[in-house]
């Protein structure tokens, strides 16, 4: 069923989208965490390591994968917000041809360049060969990670976040099974923890595509709607490769950062991979949140309706405090045991590292909280460019710690270039809104004085 943003109490429509949302997230963490606590027990610290020190680059191409679906959803959440449905139409077309051609080139491109990839993060030998028969069945599934996130990406456009999920909980299922198969019982090494990720994400990508088709009427498309539209394309190019483009810059910082845990050695990998995955984990309330800003913020814009995105945003930033307070609490209470679940306990130093950063992560995630709610809402909005700069800000202050701060300081400083890449984001991002916002108060003026 499609959700109305442009009506009613802000606080409730945002919880109500990003519950089922953040539920979604949590059960895509929990099987990616479910790769991890698999390899870290039953084929040791060198195979986790092999596994997280594809962290980054995974990140830099999937994400862009993942941005490039989100943008290409906000002219859908507008339209839908206008009620324009035959330009909906046109949008959502347009946008599955693209991510057809941008699925194929990309798994070309990247799979022959791992390797060499991998080699200039300087991946430590001990783990290399591991790193790529991991990461090049991860990339060899592009089109499926673009199968799903576009279609879930308009079925959320259209106020529905609680479909995704039901298809992410079968997903997890369906992951546990076949790591535990291709682990365990058909000793596939790390290269079954990769097979199985990328199976389940393709069920779940199927599942999403029948039922959008199925029970979405305002997506019956024409043979006409369905040509190639250079208008639509490049709208959704502005969008979409803006948002790509962002998650990827973001993620260069990351590759520079993993490049500088490389060159400490595979017990730091393991440290930092673990406490990653539980961070991320933690961190799923704040990308929920700005997946559901993304979508309030483009309906309501496209409503005209500019005063509701400045209650949504006061809504979703007082949501954003109260969990961070809630995480830290998290963390230092059972962050210890939590860590368990990755490694053995007698790996009494990687577990020690893996607190510390964890630990120091934590302090500063209401700074992220922002980042995330303010830059989709710039996005949502329409304004997708600006979100590259908030981008390159991270990558500036992680580059920052991985050539400067690393080499000098060691793991210590690893811990802190999250955070710091979190606030120098939000030193662009929060100006970045008022700037959007009056430009929008302008344009939406002209409208009501052209009508």
């Amino acid at each position: 069923m499609e959700k109305d943003m442009t009506k009613g109490s802000p606080m409730k429509l945002i919880l109500g989208f990003a519950v089922p949302l953040l539920f979604g997230l949590l059960f895509q963490q929990f099987y990616s965490m479910v790769d991890t606590i698999i390899v870290g027990h039953y084929l040791g610290v060198d195979a986790l390591a092999a596994v997280g020190a594809t962290g980054s680059v995974n990140f830099l191409i999937i994400g862009f994968c993942m941005g490039v679906c989100n943008g290409f959803a906000i002219p859908i959440a507008q339209e839908f917000g206008a009620r324009h449905e035959s330009n909906l139409h046109k949008y959502v077309a347009n946008s599955v041809w693209l991510s057809v051609v941008f699925s194929v080139v990309m798994t070309i491109a990247v799979v022959l360049l791992c390797r060499p990839i991998l080699q200039l993060m300087r991946t430590p030998d001990n783990i290399i060969d591991g790193s790529y028969a991991y990461i090049v069945i991860i990339f060899a599934g592009i089109p499926v990670v673009y199968l799903y996130n576009m279609t879930a990406a308009i079925i959320r456009s259209l106020g529905d976040s609680r479909t995704p999920v039901v298809f992410l909980v079968m997903a997890a299922i369906l992951n546990i099974f076949l790591d535990l198969l291709l682990i365990i019982v058909i000793p596939l090494g790390v290269a079954g923890a990769a097979i199985a990720t990328v199976a389940a994400q393709a069920i779940a990508g199927l599942c999403c595509l029948v039922y959008m088709r199925k029970k979405f009427s305002i997506l019956k498309l024409t043979k006409e709607e369905w040509r190639w539209n250079g208008l639509c394309v490049s709208k959704l190019c502005g969008m979409g490769i803006p948002m790509g483009l962002q998650y990827s810059i973001t993620a260069i910082g990351s590759v520079i950062l993993q490049s500088a845990v490389n060159g400490i050695g595979s017990d730091a990998v393991a440290a930092v991979t673990a406490g990653s995955k539980l961070s991320m984990l933690l961190m799923c309330p704040f990308d929920a949140m700005g997946s559901t800003m993304a979508t309030y913020g483009g309906q309501n814009i496209g409503a005209g309706k500019l005063e509701r995105v400045d209650q949504g945003l006061k809504s979703c930033t007082l949501l954003g405090l109260i969990y961070s307070v809630l995480a830290v609490g998290i963390v230092y209470t059972v962050g210890g045991k939590l860590l368990l679940l990755f490694l053995d306990a007698g790996e009494t130093a990687i577990l020690g590292n893996a607190h510390t950063f964890i630990s120091t992560n934590v302090l500063f995630y209401f700074p992220l909280a922002l980042v995330n709610i303010v830059r989709f809402l710039i996005q949502g909005m329409g304004f997708s460019k600006l979100a590259v700069f908030a981008g390159a800000f991270e990558m500036l202050a992680r580059g920052l710690a991985g050539f400067v701060l690393v080499p000098f300081f060691g793991f210590p400083a690893v811990c802190y270039a999250n955070p710091l890449a979190w606030i120098f984001a939000d030193i662009f991002l929060i100006p970045a809104f008022f700037y959007v916002r009056k430009v929008m108060a302008g344009i939406l003026n002209r409208q009501k004085e052209a009508a």
